[in-house]
C-alpha cells in the first residue's frame, strides 16, 4: 500500500517544517530542505528526527 496522497501533502520535516518528498523506493520520506529521510515502516511514515537518516543523493518522486 503506498502512502496517500493527500497525507503527503500535509506532512512535513518536524525538524526544519519544510517539505518531504516519496523516495523512488518508497521506503522513506525525504525532507527537500536538510536530506532527511524518515523511514516508512508498515506503511506509517515514522516522523521521528532521531530515526531519520541524512541522504543527500538519495533521489525522489516529482
Amino acid at each position: 500500500m503506498a502512502i496517500n496522497e493527500k497525507l503527503l501533502e500535509i506532512l512535513a520535516c518536524p525538524l526544519c517544517k519544510t517539505e518531504v518528498k516519496l523516495t523512488v523506493d518508497e521506503q522513506g520520506l525525504k525532507c527537500v530542505k536538510c536530506h532527511r529521510v524518515y523511514p516508512i515502516r508498515d506503511d506509517i511514515p515514522v516522523m521521528l528526527i532521531d530515526e531519520a537518516t541524512i541522504e543527500p543523493d538519495r533521489p525522489v518522486k516529482d
